[in-house]
């Protein structure tokens, strides 16, 4: 009974991912060789997408870069050519291959120049160094992601599966960044973003190729059995040739990410240490071995205070040649004093700066009786000064005079409303009581 339930479920189950009446080879290999071609409205897309993707790298947007991935033509040669290798169509294997060969120059050189003409200069160009760095990880992407797409490719009513594998598959802007990689004279992102690219372009021909093997697209020619030995030979190497960097590229981020936690972990559970503290640090985990410089406020650690932080950072996996300290911001520790030396120090201090508190209090004051002198002989003159004014301008009948900080004299004049003084006669005053009064600013108020 059991096992029949389960060969009704299994059946069940089989059936559910059957995707044999869904599938129309022969409309998808059409289109799939249509696609492949680089004239006419592809060429201009093309253009459009690398300066898209060379845009949104320069100002590290990653929404314009994914706009760039969608209008891309590239996956077009490359999955003729993974359906060429399937099917064994010399022909259209040559065709993609040259049409790809065409964009990925053209893509090159049209990022180069767009780069060394560029008048914005990246200090931290995150989207440009994500693809520096290819792991396993875009190894899987890229091939689940191909296999996503000849799935989408052979299917009857194809959807907008395309567009997401377009996207995970990010063929644009490793070539954009390669383009930079030269355009800065930049070895690190050439080889690398070169490198996301053959991934990208290996693997999704793989699985175009199984896929067009698996869903039984038709033969061209049948090639003997030395030539297929050949193909899988040089396949397979190749391959392998390029999944083994990607390992150990892989290994290296998740021994960083690992290192980058431990540090993070040990600096929050060992900030505060005895009179110390770290108040900052910096990771070099490009270095090998990978290092962590820690930077010491407050006071000078002793040796007991190091090697309490050896033994916690052990605990994080740390070793003690990793850690280095920096104590330009500590103090050393002062040294034991008897109570009579202790007291005398205190007073010492206390009488250094009541003195400097009364030379302060001297100086403030010398400067407020200068001031006041200044201004009381301002407070003098204010019935000369509008005796004289009201000579030249019978209308001003009161005059008043003060004094700011910087010494500026500002002159308050009460002017009766039968004739307003013009901005000549403003500024002609206030060129009179600058050399009236001997003082390098005047500012005239007028009070009606």
């Amino acid at each position: 009974m059991k096992q029949t339930k389960f060969s009704t479920y299994w059946r069940k189950f089989l059936e559910l991912i059957d995707i044999s009446d869904h599938i129309d080879v022969v409309s998808a290999s059409e289109s799939i060789r249509d696609a492949v071609a680089f004239r006419g409205p592809n060429i201009a897309i093309l253009f459009c997408a690398i300066m898209i993707a060379s845009v949104g790298l320069n100002v590290n947007s990653i929404p314009v870069v994914i706009g760039a991935m969608l209008i891309s033509p590239l996956m077009g040669p490359i999955m003729g050519f993974g359906l060429a290798l399937g099917t064994n169509d010399t022909v259209l294997l040559w065709r993609a291959l040259k049409n790809l060969a065409v964009m990925v120059g053209i893509s090159i050189l049209s990022a180069t120049l767009y780069f060394i003409v560029s008048p914005l200069a990246m200090e931290y160009p995150t989207e440009l160094l994500a693809r520096t760095r290819p792991t396993i990880y875009d190894v899987l992407i890229a091939f689940f992601g191909g296999l996503a797409g000849i799935v989408e490719t052979s299917r009857k009513n194809r959807g907008t599966v395309l567009s997401g594998v377009a996207i995970a598959t990010a063929l644009m802007p490793p070539l954009c960044t390669v383009g930079y990689g030269l355009a800065t004279l930049q070895g690190t992102y050439f080889f690398g973003a070169l490198y996301l690219f053959f991934i990208n372009f290996t693997f999704i021909t793989l699985a175009t190729f199984l896929g067009s093997k698996y869903f039984g697209y038709e033969m061209v020619v049948s090639a003997d059995a030395k030539v297929n030995r050949f193909r899988k030979w040089i396949f397979g190497i190749l391959i392998i040739a390029i999944i083994v960097p990607s390992i150990l590229s892989a290994i290296s981020v998740i021994n960083e990410n690992n290192f980058n936690r431990s540090v993070n972990n040990f600096v929050r559970a060992n900030k505060n240490f005895n009179r110390s503290y770290i108040y900052d640090y910096k990771i070099h985990d490009d270095a090998e071995p990978a290092t962590v410089e820690l930077f010491i406020a407050g006071e000078e650690p002793d040796s007991a205070d190091y090697r309490r932080l050896y033994a916690a950072a052990e605990e994080y996996d740390l070793k003690s040649r990793q850690l280095v300290f920096h104590l330009d911001a500590a103090y050393a520790a002062p040294v034991q004093l008897d109570q009579n030396e202790l007291v005398r120090d205190i007073f010492r201090s206390n009488d250094e700066k009541i003195a400097l508190k009364n030379q302060q209090i001297a100086t403030l004051t010398a400067e407020r009786d200068s001031l006041q002198k200044l201004l009381n002989s301002y407070t003098i003159l204010n019935e000369d000064i509008a005796s004289e004014l009201h000579t030249q301008y019978p209308d001003i009948n009161h005059v008043t005079l003060a004094l700011t900080a910087d010494k500026q004299v500002i002159c308050l004049i009460h002017n009766e409303k039968k004739r307003r003084l013009s901005a000549t006669d403003i500024s002609t005053v206030e060129a009179w009581l600058r050399v009236r009064l001997n003082v390098p600013s005047a500012r005239v108020i007028i009070e009606n």
